[in-house]
């Protein structure tokens, strides 16, 4: 039946009510949002969506065809390597907001955070740091969003996970009389299409699919361990003495050996719920050894990223090994905090 380009209010494809198995069913064409979005809000269901970046950045580049401000959200816990991807491709003007400030330390000065990001030495209108979940520095977001629009229009874009969808709604309902809600979900690909959404009279948001990152470790773990790596209150920071040949290891996600150097301290920033042992001896326990291993050679100060998961600090030099999922990104980069 035509649905008459009826979108679905929660993720924005297109309703149809032929197909149970394809995007976008719904029972009834009357209903504001597809089979997929309700049973994801009332149940907690999730139905993997894959679509291509090649799809994605189609739409971005829509975006950068456009002269509107542009909204580019980033997770603090996971900021991407390659932060420049987004801003190569939109020449827009730009904020970036730096998102879930609530699940790092409150030791860690903002200040500090938006320092690191200055050092890359990329151009954005204003470099932002907020959380949604508690409602820090919203206000202060729309004043600037105010201050540097050039129309009503204001593109969101940002990679999975990092929080659009959150900070939509959280700014629906602190300045709109709006009722319509966009799903949120911890797993990639929940937005499967442009959303618009009318805040107020000055403000209209435009919704973009998050950018899938082929490498984060979302991708290759089950909804259940999903759940325990995303983290959804302040993490308090493991801090392990290792000497070499000692070892970590996280879940049955990652291990980390200490394979070379003097003795060095580790503080590992990653979801409370993710549980984490040390090895005292690494020659004894083949645990996670089949999986695919990265060697680094550690400088004074840096951090090694994992993907999706977080990040450990390692304060002096030395030689990792780093068994993980061969599809899994790991990087390192200069301590941020």
């Amino acid at each position: 039946m035509d649905n008459n380009g009826k979108r679905c209010q929660g993720c924005g494809i297109l309703l149809q009510d032929e197909n149970v198995l394809q995007e976008g069913y719904t029972t009834n064409l009357e209903n504001d949002i597809c089979q997929r979005c309700f049973r994801m809000k009332n149940y907690g269901e999730y139905q993997m969506i894959t679509k291509s970046n090649d799809e994605y950045l189609d739409i971005l580049k829509g975006v950068g065809e456009t002269k509107d401000l542009v909204l580019y959200i980033t997770d603090l816990l996971n900021l991407e390597k390659n932060i420049e991807q987004i801003r190569n491709i939109i020449s827009n003007k730009m904020i970036l907001v730096l998102n879930k400030k609530d699940v790092l330390p409150k030791s860690v000065k903002e200040t500090k955070l938006i320092d690191y990001l200055a050092s890359k030495d990329i151009h954005f209108e204003e470099v932002i740091v907020i959380s949604v979940n508690k409602n820090y520095n919203i206000d202060y977001l729309l004043k600037k969003i105010k201050f540097h629009q050039t129309s009503k229009n204001v593109y969101v874009v940002g990679h999975t996970n990092a929080g659009k969808s959150s900070l939509i709604n959280k700014l629906i309902k602190n300045y709109s009389d709006k009722t319509q809600e966009l799903t949120m979900s911890p797993l990639p690909s929940t937005t499967l299409n442009t959303l618009t959404i009318e805040i107020n009279d000055y403000l209209t948001l435009i919704d973009t699919p998050g950018l899938v990152d082929s490498g984060s470790i979302l991708n290759y773990v089950n909804e259940g361990m999903v759940k325990k790596i995303s983290a959804k209150k302040e993490i308090k920071p493991r801090t392990y003495q290792l000497r070499k040949n000692q070892s970590i290891i996280i879940e049955d996600l990652v291990r980390i050996d200490y394979v070379s150097g003097e003795k060095n301290s580790f503080t590992l920033f990653v979801s409370n719920d993710l549980k984490v042992k040390r090895l005292l001896n690494l020659f004894n326990n083949d645990e996670l050894k089949n999986q695919n291993k990265i060697t680094y050679e550690m400088k004074y100060d840096e951090d090694l990223v994992i993907n999706g998961l977080g990040f450990v600090k390692i304060v002096n030099k030395g030689t990792i090994d780093v068994y993980i999922n061969k599809d899994v990104e790991t990087f390192t980069r200069r301590s941020l905090i």
